[in-house]
């Protein structure tokens, strides 16, 4: 059950055609490596939500600075 959950990006690939994907990985990259390119993945999706994160942020913060504030007249922010 689970194993189908993880795999379910793969779409209809079935379970054969993994293992050689899997296969080809480890015969072009070496076993060595594949940590240290898992690894580098890691650090870009981690960097990518920092950064994506920081803009939603900015955008926030932009917006509720844009907005009037209880009490105060859309003149008074024109002036």
């Amino acid at each position: 059950m689970q194993l189908t959950n993880i795999l379910l990006f793969l779409g209809g690939l079935g379970g054969m055609e993994v293992v050689l994907i899997i296969a080809a990985i480890l015969l072009f990259f070496g076993a060595k490596r594949i940590p240290e390119l898992a690894k580098g993945l890691g650090r870009g999706i981690r960097e990518f939500k920092d950064a994506s994160q920081e803009i939603k942020n900015d955008f926030e913060n932009t917006i509720s600075h844009d907005k009037p504030q209880s009490g105060e007249s859309e003149t008074k922010l024109r002036a």
